[in-house]
């Protein structure tokens, strides 16, 4: 059984304080239950990516047409647009946003550094706060993520083809390459598109990656072939996340059943099948743990973006009616009640989840 709070509340496009809400209104997208809007960013064109700073203080959102923009979440205003002639002649989606790590004891202008992948296969270096580009690295194919290691020394990519490319951070050479072996008997890497990968945050060298092949693959980079691997999630955006206290991961599928599923890391058996929305669940893009307490995601079919409490298990928000699928989510990461940017046609919600009387 799923706990909704049968409040509704809609969401006005250019809103960005509770004045802009309506009560009960039908048309457009609508709050449900347990989420308050906090503010809309209108990016003028799709987003397809979007990504908090370590201290929350900026978001960075990734466009169809392969620009960037730097926002301020508190304030809504966009801060910085990042654009080069690389970017201008192809056109293309950006497809994921990194924060490059920065240590205090590291020089001040390696801090304000975003790692940026696009459609094209450009991976870009951006200064954001100068608009300077710094570094490019051109992959033969079209990338469609980048994972940071905890420690920041390395980073991969993944894309339209199976192989995952490890990266030297300081370097910005390429130092591995993992794909499969020729061997028959065993799967010990991806054999169609990458969609996702996440490095464990406590161990530097550890990652999962999954894609359309319905597996997600365990790795140490500095292996060419997989340690082991989940069979059954089929991953189509950022539908992987690594709780590292219980060691737990969360996959959202692009399918019409078993959707959102959490296994255990350590031996890749899984936990539990988050129950569905009856009537009314989406083919997810992607998912996150949001703070101890919940989960969140979003896809498309419904168009909508869902909290789900991790303890019970029940629907405890909605953001429904999109205009269209929810291709992103991101998180500030601020305690227990984080700041959550949800992406959709060429705006970003920002919501929190929030308390309410009975």
């Amino acid at each position: 059984m799923f706990i909704i709070n049968n409040r509704r509340t809609s969401v006005v496009s250019n809103a960005t304080e509770s004045a802009g809400f309506s009560e009960n209104a039908r048309s457009g997208p609508y709050l449900e239950g347990n989420l308050k809007l906090i503010g809309t960013l209108e990016c003028n064109t799709d987003v397809m990516c979007c990504r908090f700073s370590p201290d929350g203080q900026h978001l960075a959102v990734g466009l169809i047409d392969g620009s960037i923009k730097i926002y301020s979440p508190s304030t809504y205003q966009c801060l910085y647009s990042l654009q080069d002639t690389d970017t201008q002649k192809k056109h293309l989606p950006v497809t994921q946003i990194r924060f490059r790590l920065y240590s205090s004891d590291e020089k001040p202008e390696y801090s304000h550094i975003i790692i940026a992948s696009y459609a094209s296969g450009l991976v870009k270096f951006w200064h954001y706060t100068s608009g300077k580009c710094l570094h490019t690295i051109n992959e033969v194919r079209q990338t469609l993520n980048i994972a940071i290691n905890p420690d920041g020394t390395r980073f991969l990519t993944t894309g339209d083809s199976p192989q995952i490319h490890v990266y030297d951070e300081e370097t910005k050479k390429r130092i591995n390459t993992l794909e499969p072996s020729d061997s028959r008997d065993k799967m010990d890497g991806h054999h169609f598109r990458v969609f996702a990968a996440q490095y464990h945050p406590n161990f530097p060298h550890i990652f999962i990656s999954g894609g359309w092949d319905n597996t997600v693959h365990f790795w140490d980079d500095r292996q060419r072939q997989s340690i082991r691997l989940i069979s059954g999630p089929h991953i189509c955006g950022e539908g992987l996340d690594i709780d590292p206290v219980h060691n737990h991961i969360l996959t959202g599928s692009w399918r019409k059943y078993d959707v959102l599923q959490i296994w255990d890391f350590a031996s890749a058996e899984k936990i539990k099948d988050v129950p569905p929305e009856p009537m009314n669940d989406s083919l997810l893009y992607c998912c996150q743990w949001l703070g101890k307490e919940n989960i969140i995601c979003g896809g498309s079919d419904m168009n909508m973006a869902r909290v789900i409490d991790r303890g019970t298990l029940n629907t405890t928000g909605h953001l429904c009616e999109l205009p269209q699928g929810v291709y992103c989510i991101d998180n500030d990461g601020n305690g227990h009640n984080p700041l959550v940017a949800i992406g959709s046609s060429s705006s970003i919600y920002l919501v929190k989840s929030e308390k309410k009387s009975s």
